[in-house]
């Protein structure tokens, strides 16, 4: 595998890697927790809201009396947090449902649900045509589980996919299954309102809203003063994020939300993921510069490098717009690392439409891309007004000489760093080897380096020496 290159196939591969005995991203388990009477299993696939949103799950679940459990065949309630994004995805979940079925046979009370983006979109589908489930649970309705369970224990279907225009889940404090004790997510916003055409998101998770800053500051230092060193700030579109209060009329926007999160203490790293290229301001440029413990990482989607595709994209800007604001961050914060996605064979996608998006990646030379090829979302602005016309042939294609080029970039990168010195966060022991801690720099780069004296949430200044095709390795200073 290599760093900077996330595929379809790798990301399946990670996950699959990952659902191993780590099935909870969040909570870490221990026998104290276990209770022989009701257990929950929960697998989350997609994107980190996804699993910010199982740790919200647990929480619901454990304050109604349920304990977790890593064995899907111990579980009373078998639940799998859902990807709408691509076509593949929901095929994958589909198997999934079909192999858990087994768990009938072993604990024939057992119940079944799917929670998440599918939930909301394949509602009656899951119910009735393919009765592979007996519970379907929108993103907005995680509350009304405890409900919903005895609904299906009655031997009912019991099903709340209602999109909110409220919810935030600001008062429930997330269980973290699973989690190496240094890093978290913070959601901030929940839903979106880019309609970008390609994207089913507007439609599986609704309205954007955002969380209020209250709460989030206090999660934040909750979670500081329980030894994590790094939380992530998360939504659809962090930038767009605006709170203001009813009564009072008092606001916040992101780039001040990003402040009140910096000032809990300079030892607790902020981070935030994803930004729109339309509403990252220079007030969030600044505001990373003022406060050494915002990192300067900022991922950035392009999608594709034609302004005419970014057009039937509905993404509102062009090609050099984005170049602009690429110039812009790396002129207000020199050494950001940029982090972005690309689709290949987008509807109309022509062979200068391709190399423009080639063009693109070597003017900005990305740290890491996210690379997909096009998967129509029936119900999507796309879907309606284009026609897929791009053979998968072509679409591999294309993509691989996307995949080829990031690859490209990713080592002359890597040659660069040799010689540079970084503070980095200690997180975990390598894979590779026990004597070696494995830790993230500022701008997001995944570095390995001797453990000597530090312990996991220490801070170690490391000097790069040389790197493989998916880490840096340093020496401690």
């Amino acid at each position: 595998m290599t760093a900077g290159l996330l595929t379809e196939e790798i990301l399946e591969k990670q996950h699959d890697e990952s659902r191993q005995g780590q099935l909870f991203s969040g909570v870490k388990i221990t026998e104290d927790a276990v209770n022989p009477h009701r257990k929950f299993y929960i697998e989350t696939y997609g994107c980190a809201m996804n699993f910010s949103d199982s740790e919200i799950v647990a929480s619901v679940l454990m304050s109604d009396g349920f304990s977790a459990t890593t064995n899907f065949l111990d579980a009373d309630l078998v639940l799998i947090n859902t990807c709408s994004i691509r076509e593949n995805a929901e095929q994958k979940v589909r198997n999934r449902l079909a192999e858990l079925r087994r768990i009938k046979k072993s604990n024939p009370d057992a119940l079944i649900g799917v929670l998440g983006c599918m939930a909301e979109r394949l509602k009656s589908k899951f119910l009735e045509e393919e009765k592979l489930v007996d519970l379907v649970v929108g993103p907005d309705s995680y509350r009304d589980l405890p409900k919903l369970v005895t609904v299906a224990e009655d031997g009912q279907k019991a099903v709340n996919v209602l999109l909110s225009r409220e919810e935030t889940y600001a008062d429930i404090n997330p269980v973290r299954l699973n989690s190496n004790g240094v890093t978290a997510f913070i959601s901030i916003t929940r839903g979106c309102n880019n309609m970008c055409s390609f994207c089913v998101v507007p439609f599986t998770r609704g309205r954007e809203r955002s969380r209020d800053p209250y709460s989030i500051v206090t999660e934040a230092k909750q979670l500081f003063n329980e030894s994590y060193r790094e939380v992530t700030l998360l939504g659809q579109n962090v930038d767009s994020y605006f709170w203001k209060s009813e009564s009072s009329g008092e606001s916040t926007t992101f780039a001040q939300l990003l402040e009140q999160v910096a000032w809990i203490n300079p030892k607790l790293r902020v981070r935030f993921s994803t930004s729109h290229p339309k509403d990252i301001t220079d007030e969030v440029l600044f505001m990373i510069t003022k406060h050494q413990n915002i990192c300067k990482s900022i991922h950035l989607p392009v999608q594709s490098g034609s302004s005419e595709v970014l057009k039937r994209m509905n993404r509102t800007y062009d090609r050099e717009w984005y170049r602009s604001k690429i110039d812009r961050i790396r002129e207000v914060i020199p050494g950001c690392g940029i982090t972005t996605d690309i689709i290949s064979g987008f509807c109309g996608e022509t062979d200068d439409d391709h190399q423009q998006t080639l063009s693109m990646m070597e003017y900005v030379k990305y740290d890491m891309a996210y690379m997909f090829k096009y998967s129509e979302r029936p119900g999507t602005p796309a879907a309606k007004k284009f026609s897929d016309d791009i053979s998968e042939e072509i679409k591999s294609k294309r993509l691989s000489e996307i995949v080829e080029l990031q690859h490209l970039h990713q080592h002359e990168m890597n040659i660069s760093e040799v010689g540079r010195e970084y503070e980095v966060l200690v997180e975990s022991t390598s894979k590779r080897s026990k004597d070696f801690f494995s830790g993230r720099n500022s701008q997001n780069k995944v570095v390995v380096f001797p453990k000597k004296n530090f312990q996991k949430g220490d801070y170690a200044t490391v000097r790069i020496v040389d790197f493989t095709s998916a880490t840096l390795i340093g020496d401690v200073i």
